[in-house]
């Protein structure tokens, strides 16, 4: 399925914007991602396997807040990572 990856993540992913990637859930999805650019997930799920709280994740443009979120091969799904500083 299609992974639209935020910009301060292209480091991970070899500079592009979208990946393609499998899984049945949120954290499947994730844990492939992974596989093909190591790091990624680390920045995006805590030590406490809860999403980051400055990471929103969507699904076809709805909120995904649990990593067990099932997914469909047709599915896309949308990474933000949140602005911040001062």
């Amino acid at each position: 399925m299609r992974v639209i990856v935020p910009s301060p993540l292209h480091s991970y992913t070899g500079g592009r914007s979208e990946c393609e990637a499998s899984g049945a859930t949120l954290d499947a999805l994730l844990a492939d991602m992974d596989r093909q650019h190591p790091g990624l997930r680390f920045r995006i799920v805590d030590e406490q396997q809860r999403i980051r709280v400055h990471i929103r994740i969507y699904v076809n443009r709805k909120p995904a807040t649990e990593l067990a979120q099932p997914l469909a091969a047709s599915d896309e799904v949308l990474i933000v990572a949140a602005l911040s500083g001062g």
